[in-house]
């Protein structure tokens, strides 16, 4: 049986409670280039409608979609680790509702409930590895000699 990736739906009760105290509702329109692979990672947001595509940068190609995210899914990973650089880049295929969190307020509020920090730590990494696995698979797909299998739900 698969784990939701849904970082709100993952947390538990008392760390969603204390997560949702710092985010803020923002909108953002159609075809909005939300952040850019390589620039200061320096928030984050959870998706609440709409649809946004995560985006590789491939020097003398156009960018390679990696994944699409829609309600509930974590967008922006980078903000939690050093450098605190934007690894993929993020562009708004609908109208997005969503919440958004300072990163610094949130690290800040991880460093002072190390329990709250580990949890979130923990589901952080469970989605960078799901994304590292599309972002892997697409790239073969798309520059490999052969390419894999269409991506499921049940790829791991």
């Amino acid at each position: 049986m698969a784990t939701s990736l849904h970082l709100l739906e993952e947390l538990s009760a008392n760390g969603r409670k204390r997560l949702l105290d710092y985010g803020a509702e923002v909108e953002f329109p159609q075809d909005t280039r939300i952040f850019r692979e390589g620039r200061r990672a320096d928030r984050f947001w959870v998706v609440r409608s709409g649809s946004v595509r995560l985006d590789l940068g491939v020097p003398g190609h156009p960018p390679v979609i990696v994944e699409t995210l829609h309600c509930g899914d974590l967008l922006g990973w980078s903000w939690f680790f050093p450098p605190y650089e934007w690894q993929l880049s993020a562009r708004t295929v609908s109208r997005v509702t969503a919440l958004e969190f300072d990163a610094a307020r949130v690290r800040r509020l991880c460093e002072a409930d190390p329990e709250l920090g580990y949890e979130l730590a923990w589901h952080v990494a469970r989605i960078i590895g799901h994304r590292l696995q599309r972002a892997r698979r697409r790239l073969l797909d798309t520059y490999g000699p052969y390419g894999l299998a269409p991506l499921t739900e049940e790829s791991p």
